[in-house]
């Protein structure tokens, strides 16, 4: 059973990752309403992360005979000067989000609940991808700069990439 610290706690984790969500989704729209539909496509990938994300939380506050409570997501960015403007801005919000998950395992270990602690490591986990991949692409971006088929190749290789559903989902995935 979850304290109610931190149930409380995993709850606005969830309202997180799914405002998360719908930021990466008002940035997959920007960008797609620009042409870019490669950019358009990561930030798109990104969106279905972060509503997976949400469902880990749900699932597990669910398997622990907790009680989910859905506030309601606060407005986010609607457009951005550039795609470098937007990974910078995923950077530094990946960051934030890093520093949550660290604050719920720290909520964790002090309850001593060890099983929430163990669901939270792949969290802590993925953030350190999160964080890479946000870096990689402001680097890329800024050896591009206003290279025009720099942009236009990095484009082709943002639209490559493809949703994979996460390991702690994979087995409830149909």
């Amino acid at each position: 059973m979850l304290s109610n610290k931190v149930q409380d706690a995993l709850n606005a984790q969830i309202n997180a990752e799914l405002w998360s969500g719908y930021l990466y989704l008002a940035m997959s729209m920007h960008f797609e309403a620009e042409g870019r539909s490669g950019v358009a496509n990561w930030f798109r990938i990104q969106f279905k992360e972060e509503q997976a994300h949400a469902e880990i939380f749900i699932n597990y506050i669910n398997q622990r005979g907790g009680r989910v409570v859905l506030e309601p997501i606060a407005a986010v960015p609607q457009t951005w000067d550039s795609p470098l403007a937007a990974f910078e801005d995923t950077l530094a919000h990946e960051q934030k989000v890093t520093a949550m998950i660290n604050n719920l395992y720290a909520i964790a270990e002090a309850d001593h609940d060890y099983a929430t602690r163990d669901r939270l490591t792949w969290f802590v986990s993925e953030q350190v991808e999160e964080e890479d991949n946000a870096r990689q692409l402001i680097d890329k971006f800024k050896l591009i700069g206003n290279d025009g088929m720099g942009i236009y190749m990095l484009d082709q290789e943002l639209a490559a990439r493809t949703y994979t559903t996460p390991s702690p989902l994979a087995t409830t995935a149909e």
